[in-house]
């Protein structure tokens, strides 16, 4: 899926044009200046789309002159962005339905079933992967998602993280290192060696597959300095840098995100008033997964704490085998208005611009 960006005004006449979209009632163009509110909406509008993108966005009284080949009249139907995904773990084998069967009984999530997906990913084979991938960005474009960002992870090993990421790579160039997931069975008697061949050479087999590094600084995963190695090791293989924190437990995920300057720190349902704090003077975005919550019976992150204090909210799937299944950001978006105070516009922002 290709990265997108905001819609232009262009005033004037336009040639070239390959379609224009007429009979919008509504359109969210994410511009405060191109219409109402933080969502730039306008009513009555009209959208030109030239080499598939976007090229001019306004009321239908103001179409420029000669625009587009082709005209498609919507019938008075809203016209919002793609969606942006911006957590998604979708190279994956297996399923985790036993998983949740105990956890709706009461059994509490910590982490560990992880260590079954990591088995059955290890064991299939590249076209096993590749498929159930295809399958879950297909089902994520129907819904409406234009651009979703892709983890490892669920390797844990330098050959599987490394193939993990070249699959991701089919659908995405927007693909996470996840190494530091959780530290694997097979390494349980020397975690300071496995802290280390993520650092060294999984580092290095696998910054040129991904775009960003991120760590789960959390129970069941890294603690606030081995959090602080990948994240320095990433950096300097390229990496930007992103956490999984504050899921499980109040901890340091985000002080950790802070002072590395991560794009974000995603879950977020556990924070102390210094890591609200934090993250709004670093600039980093809260990305939050509602879907998770839902699937885990915990409790939901406090999106108006967040807002109020000037950090930026996101809201993604965080679809994986165990404890979001879904691809669906219209879930992810009613989940947010039901369960974490969020309006339908707020929520609708950060399931687009805020996640971009």
């Amino acid at each position: 899926m290709a990265e997108t960006g905001p819609a232009e005004a262009r005033p004037g006449s336009l040639s070239g044009a390959s379609l224009v979209l007429t009979g919008i009632g509504e359109i969210v163009t994410n511009d405060p200046s191109l219409g109402e509110g933080r969502l730039g909406r306008l009513r009555r509008a009209a959208l030109v789309v030239e080499d598939g993108a976007v090229a001019w966005a306004g009321a239908a009284a103001d179409l420029p002159e000669g625009a587009g080949h082709e005209r498609l009249d919507v019938g008075g139907r809203a016209v919002v962005p793609g969606y942006v995904d911006s957590h998604a773990h979708l190279v994956f084998a297996g399923d985790r339905s036993e998983e949740f069967a105990a956890r709706m009984l009461g059994e509490r999530y910590d982490g560990g079933g992880i260590a079954t997906t990591v088995a059955a990913t290890r064991a299939a084979p590249d076209a096993v992967l590749a498929a159930n991938l295809d399958r879950l960005v297909s089902e994520a474009l129907e819904s409406g998602t234009t651009t979703i960002e892709c983890k490892s992870g669920y390797g844990l090993s330098v050959t599987d993280e490394e193939r993990c990421l070249r699959l991701a790579r089919r659908s995405t160039e927007l693909t996470t290192f996840l190494g530091a997931h959780v530290v694997p069975p097979d390494w349980a008697a020397d975690r300071d060696g496995y802290v280390r061949l993520v650092c060294g050479e999984m580092t290095e087999r696998c910054a040129p597959l991904a775009r960003f590094v991120d760590v789960f600084c959390d129970r069941g995963g890294f603690d606030a300095d081995e959090a602080a190695a990948v994240l320095a090791a990433g950096s300097l293989a390229g990496l930007a840098a992103k956490v999984h924190g504050n899921q499980l437990e109040p901890g340091p995920g985000a002080r950790v995100a802070a002072k590395a300057g991560a794009l974000s720190l995603d879950h977020c349902t556990h924070l102390s008033d210094a890591d609200v704090e934090a993250l709004a003077g670093a600039g980093t975005v809260a990305t939050l997964l509602p879907a998770a919550e839902f699937s885990t019976r915990s409790p939901y992150p406090d999106a108006r704490r967040l807002a109020s204090a000037g950090v930026t909210v996101a809201l993604a799937s965080d679809c994986n085998p165990g404890t979001s299944y879904t691809t669906s950001m219209a879930l992810v978006i009613a989940l947010a208005v039901r369960e974490m105070g969020m309006t339908p516009a707020e929520a609708l922002w950060s399931a687009t611009a805020g996640g971009a």
